[in-house]
């Protein structure tokens, strides 16, 4: 009687796991190329995130428009009406003026960031006798110092920090698909072996 290998049943899967692994490596590419663009060109991908902005709110006001005529009472409806239109004019608002609709979202990020750090200070005292506590007050720092720097030099700062933020996360994320594409190649060829 012969018996199977354990990894016999994985054989197909590995050509799978190549195929799969062969989109999330051309993903990855196109993200890294996407995000070297976005810092290269940091006022561009600003815009092009304001413009998105600007088309989502109008999908969300038309979503919520729609939903205003599904039921519930005449409160509900002219709030969900009322949102709907707030959404859609702030939606033409980025559309119309993309320039000023970035420096709006850049006066926001700023702000975001700045209450990200002074919560990240606060939660560090609580936790400061416990290890690895000390890179929540350098994250806290680094993030107050990047607030700051956005929220001081605003409105000039809106050329670049949305473009510059957005193209490092699409690197990233990039850079971390490449490694996952690639570590599954490995694992298909160990299978395959």
């Amino acid at each position: 009687m012969a018996t199977a290998s354990p990894t016999e049943g994985f054989r197909g899967a590995g050509t799978v796991i190549n195929k799969a692994s062969g989109w999330f490596i051309g993903m990855a590419v196109v993200f890294i190329l996407l995000g070297t663009m976005s810092i290269i060109e940091p006022g561009v991908a600003g815009l092009a995130v304001t413009i998105l902005v600007g088309w989502l709110l109008i999908f969300g006001g038309g979503a919520h428009l729609v939903a205003a005529f599904s039921g519930g009472g005449a409160g509900r409806v002219i709030w969900l009406v009322l949102i709907g239109i707030v959404y859609i004019v702030g939606g033409f608002y980025f559309l119309t003026h993309p320039l000023l609709g970035l420096g709006t979202l850049t006066l926001l990020l700023a702000v975001i960031i700045l209450m990200e750090a002074a919560f990240e200070v606060i939660s560090y005292f609580p936790m400061r006798g416990e290890g690895g506590s000390g890179w929540l007050l350098v994250n806290a720092l680094i993030t107050l110092l990047l607030g700051g720097l956005i929220w001081f030099h605003w409105p000039s700062s809106s050329a670049w920090a949305i473009g510059i933020l957005v193209g490092v996360n699409l690197l990233m994320t990039g850079i971390s698909r490449l490694m996952f594409g690639l570590a599954a190649r490995q694992l298909a060829s160990r299978v395959a072996a």
